[in-house]
């Protein structure tokens, strides 16, 4: 029989959906939700679910026993904005979180690790066109500080222990399922329920920030496609670079009049901008595609059509 999967940070904007589509694709019982609180998931993600706080080791381990745990994938983690706010309490928890599922699978508890990391661990000396994989790294936010070293461990613990760690640097991820979650780019998630409920959106970054995004069913899509590859197709265990699409808030806002022709933007740019003009403007994902196949399929104007009729029914 197959060890199950847990998935710590599971009530989280990318762990509610991926428990979801984990769940769909092996059974409900297969997989372990925890968080450190127990909170409403939606319906069709229910099924098993562990209050964990993931920086207690003794704890996690116990659940891995309890459940015949395999595979992990440590979602949990203080987002970049919100990170700015409590620089120390983000470090702990990025950091000891991660270093309690490295050491339990170097340990011989946990078969195979996933671990996100981010586009936030490039920094204002990075390339910003087309940032290639390999590149100049110095980040600006305590959030990509801790990507960063994330990323250097896993690599060490592979290349030392032989742990089967495997990453994807997410762009700004865009979903109508959960609410934004205290990051720089989930303006692109605010902006259509503003747009819905009030027709108009005033946004904390300027009107030529271009970043890069994707729509979350394509990031989980990414996120399973990785860790259901051969393991002689993963060649980078740092992190990969991930592309879907990459716009400014004049172009999503143009995307949005398409269908709401009232709808209006206004700009209030805060703290949060210098966090944006320190990463790149989009993403060389070819490494991603050569080693396991990846292509994103949504666009913006896809993305936009999604957004507003699946968010309508709260409006």
């Amino acid at each position: 029989m197959k060890r199950r999967i847990l998935i710590i940070g599971a009530s989280g904007q990318i762990g509610t959906e991926l428990t979801s589509f984990l769940r769909q694709q092996y059974g409900p019982d297969q997989v372990i939700a925890s968080d450190i609180r127990k909170s409403a998931i939606i319906p069709e993600v229910d099924g098993p679910f562990e209050v964990l706080d993931a920086t207690d080791k003794e704890a996690l381990l116990a659940l891995l026993i309890k459940h015949d745990i395999g595979h992990v994938y440590l979602m949990a983690a203080m987002l970049s904005a919100t990170g700015e706010l409590h620089p120390m309490k983000a470090w702990d928890l990025n950091m000891s979180t991660l270093f309690n599922v490295l050491n339990l699978a170097k340990d011989g508890y946990i078969d195979r690790i996933f671990w996100p990391s981010s586009i936030a661990v490039f920094g204002p000396t990075t390339p910003r066109e087309q940032t290639p994989q390999h590149t100049i790294m110095e980040p600006s936010t305590v959030y990509g500080i801790s990507k960063q070293t994330g990323e250097r461990w896993c690599a060490y613990y592979f290349a030392k222990y032989g742990v089967d760690v495997r990453s994807l640097r997410y762009p700004g991820l865009i979903s109508y399922k959960t609410p934004p979650g205290g990051g720089t780019t989930d303006y692109a998630i605010d902006i259509y329920h503003k747009a819905l409920n009030e027709g108009t959106y005033s946004c904390f970054l300027s009107a030529e920030t271009t970043l890069p995004m994707m729509y979350m069913d394509d990031a989980i899509r990414a996120t399973i496609t990785l860790m259901e590859a051969p393991s002689d197709q993963v060649k980078i265990r740092s992190s990969y670079n991930l592309a879907g699409m990459s716009f400014d808030p004049v172009a999503i806002a143009a995307s949005i009049q398409k269908h709401l022709p009232d709808f209006t933007m206004t700009y209030a740019p805060d703290f949060r901008q210098a966090i944006a003009d320190s990463w790149p403007k989009s993403i060389d994902d070819s490494h991603a595609q050569n080693d396991w196949g990846w292509a994103a399929q949504f666009d913006l104007e896809t993305t936009t059509k999604v957004m507003l009729a699946s968010l309508k029914s709260q409006y």
